[in-house]
C-alpha cells in the first residue's frame, strides 16, 4: 500500500516537470504536447490504483465538450486516460492544497458559483472551445458512489446555446462505470458525501486490483437541435443513466 502511494506521488512530480515545460513552450509555438503528458499521467495514476480502462466508443474528434458521471475523485484518471481533455471545475478547487495545483497544471477552468462573476465565466468557457479545446463537466455538481445518475443541472449547459458556438461545437455524453475486483462491494470505487479522502485512498491502495473502468463515448449531438439548456442537459442525463445500467447491468427502474 505504502509502495503504490509513494509511487503515484512520485509520478505525479515528476511528470509535472515536462508539464510546465511543455506549457512554457505553448506561449511561443502553439501545441497539444502537455495535454499528451498529462494523459500518460493519468494511465500510469489509473495502473497504480490498480484499475484498468476498457474504453468504449469514440471520443470527439474536434473541439467541444464532454458531460459525464462523478463517481470521485477517481474519475480524472480515468478521463484523462481514455482521451486528452481538461476538466472544469468550481473555482473554490483551485484553493484546495494539493489538488489545486495538480488541477491548474492539467489544463483545469475554474468557474465561479457566483452571480457577478457568471458572465465572465461563461466568456472563458466559449473561448476554449473557440480556440478547439474538448472540455469535460461534471454536470451533477457533486459525486455519487458511482452506482446512480443524479439530476444534471441545466445552468451548466447555458454557454454551449451561445450564439458564439452556434454549429461550432458538439456535446458529448460519457458515462463511466467501475468494476471493482471479485469480493469488494460494488460501490468501492466511489467517494462522496463526507468520506474522509485519506480513508478511501488508503482502501484504493490497500485492497483495489484487478478492477476496471468502462469509460463509454456515446454519440455527440449538437447543442442547436435542442429547444432550450433543459431539453439538452436531460438529453445527456439520461443517456449517460442509460449507459451506466447498461455497463453495471442494472434494471431498468434502479434510478
Amino acid at each position: 500500500m505504502v509502495g503504490r502511494a509513494l509511487a503515484l506521488v512520485t509520478v505525479t512530480y515528476l511528470l509535472m516537470i515536462p508539464v510546465l515545460l511543455l506549457k512554457l513552450t505553448r506561449l511561443i509555438v502553439p501545441n497539444d504536447g502537455y495535454l499528451q503528458v498529462v494523459r500518460l499521467w493519468g494511465k500510469v495514476c489509473l495502473w497504480l490504483c490498480g484499475v484498468r480502462l476498457n474504453r468504449v466508443g469514440t471520443p470527439l474528434q474536434d473541439g467541444g465538450a464532454m458531460v459525464a458521471n462523478h463517481a470521485g475523485w477517481l474519475d480524472i484518471f480515468s478521463l484523462l486516460s481514455a482521451d486528452r481533455i481538461a476538466f472544469v471545475s468550481k473555482d473554490d478547487v483551485a484553493r484546495w492544497p494539493v489538488v489545486g495545483i495538480l488541477s491548474r497544471q492539467i489544463g483545469t477552468i475554474y468557474i465561479s458559483r457566483k452571480r457577478s462573476a457568471a458572465a465572465r465565466s461563461a466568456e472563458q468557457l466559449e473561448e476554449r472551445l473557440l480556440q478547439g479545446g474538448k472540455l469535460c463537466f461534471f454536470p451533477e455538481g457533486t459525486s455519487t458512489d458511482g452506482q446512480r445518475v443524479l439530476r444534471f443541472r441545466s445552468s451548466l449547459f447555458s454557454p454551449f446555446l451561445s450564439p458564439r458556438l452556434q454549429g461550432r461545437i458538439e456535446i458529448q455524453p460519457v458515462t463511466v462505470a467501475y468494476h471493482p475486483a471479485n469480493g469488494l462491494p460494488a460501490t468501492f470505487y466511489g467517494w462522496w458525501g463526507d468520506m474522509a479522502l485519506g480513508g478511501h485512498l488508503q482502501a484504493i491502495f490497500a485492497l483495489s486490483g484487478g478492477g476496471r473502468v468502462d469509460v463509454v463515448f456515446h454519440t455527440p449531438v449538437s447543442p442547436q437541435d435542442f429547444a432550450d439548456r433543459k431539453a439538452l442537459a436531460a438529453y445527456c442525463e439520461n443517456t449517460v443513466r442509460n449507459g451506466l445500467r447498461k455497463r453495471l447491468e442494472l434494471p431498468q427502474n434502479t434510478f
